[in-house]
């Protein structure tokens, strides 16, 4: 009497299913890295070995021709102050945070000009460094 498993294991392994995770786990990377926008402005940042952990609202930044910049605009300094207004309207005071970013051979007095708006203002200021 001959008797037959029905239930064969077969020693086959598809690696269809694998593929497609590989691809999709791929596609979320290089989708999540373009959404990443870097500060577009080339500044040279001070060195420090301090990190903070605020998350920031906005970026200030002051170039080198001391032209003055929130997040990607070039701004005039003196509209500075009304359009950081504008943009934590609604915002809790807690949150207020901006990220300073000033090359290293800008005068120390264009970046106390901004730490003073914020000071006048009650919002919280970093100052963006480069690692040592």
């Amino acid at each position: 009497m001959a008797i037959k498993t029905r239930n064969k294991i077969s020693p086959e392994f598809s690696m269809a299913s694998m593929t497609d995770i590989v691809f999709l786990l791929l596609l979320f990377f290089m989708i999540s890295t373009t959404m990443i926008s870097p500060n577009a402005l080339k500044l040279l940042l001070p060195r420090s070995d301090g990190q903070v952990s605020e998350k920031p609202i906005t970026t200030v930044s002051i170039t080198k021709d001391l032209q003055f910049v929130l997040e990607k605009s070039p701004i005039q300094f003196d509209q500075l102050e009304a359009a950081l207004r504008v943009k934590f309207d609604g915002v809790p005071e807690e949150e207020r945070v901006i990220s300073l970013h000033t090359d290293r051979t800008v005068p120390i007095e264009e970046a106390v000009k901004v730490m003073n708006i914020a000071k006048n203002n009650k919002y919280k200021l970093i100052l963006a460094t480069v690692a040592k």
